[in-house]
């Protein structure tokens, strides 16, 4: 029984012992192909280049060329004859414009300043003695009629009164009459002046005021 036990577990090792190599052979096995084929990949695909073709653009196809109708016909030029006669120029002398007659007014007539200044009729002695209340109309006096005569009077070179004019009424005729009729007979001037300092007419002018005297 003892020798049987022995041999038994012999055996025992001995498989164990085959069972482990074969183990490590094909762990080994195992390893070695793994790393190959990991080293085959790499190898592929660094060695490996993606290369694309490249595709050429073909141009697009040329229009499709249209039917040009021909030109038309051209009829040659007609010829002209530029040889024939000119027309005679006639030269006309056209007469000249009448001239114009320009009409100067003469310069108006200005008389040379006087060498002395002319001078107005100038009574002599006092008006207020040429009608008086002595010459007071009778009628008029009766009627107690007041009022005054306004007068002009032409006074000629001799110095007298050649006309009087009654210029406002004193409301009165026979008053009115009464002043001009004493006026003409009584009435003495200087005659008025000219330029030269030689008499000449002129006028004056006054007023006659008929009041009835008091007693």
């Amino acid at each position: 029984m003892a020798y049987a036990d022995q041999e038994m577990s012999g055996n025992k090792i001995t498989a164990f012992i085959i069972v482990a190599l074969l183990h490590v052979v094909l762990g080994y096995a195992l390893v070695t192909g793994l790393a190959y084929e990991a080293v085959k990949q790499v190898v592929k695909r660094v060695t490996t280049v993606d290369i694309k073709e490249e595709k050429k653009e073909e141009p697009p196809p040329p229009p499709p060329k249209k039917d040009v109708a021909p030109p038309p016909p051209v009829a040659p030029p007609v010829r002209i004859n530029v040889a024939t006669t000119p027309p005679q120029i006639v030269t006309v002398s056209a007469p000249p414009p009448p001239a114009v007659v320009r009409i100067v007014a003469p310069a108006p007539y200005v008389a040379p300043p006087p060498r002395v200044q002319p001078k107005g009729a100038v009574p002599k002695g006092n008006p207020g003695n040429w009608a008086t209340s002595n010459d007071y109309p009778a009628r008029a006096l009766r009627e107690e009629r007041e009022g005054t005569t306004g007068f002009r009077v032409s006074v000629g070179p001799d110095g007298r009164v050649s006309d009087c004019q009654v210029t406002s009424s004193s409301g009165s005729p026979d008053l009115d009459e009464a002043a001009c009729a004493n006026i003409r007979r009584r009435a003495r001037f200087n005659p008025a002046t000219d330029g030269e300092g030689q008499p000449t007419s002129g006028s004056y002018s006054n007023r006659v005021r008929w009041v009835i005297p008091k007693d």
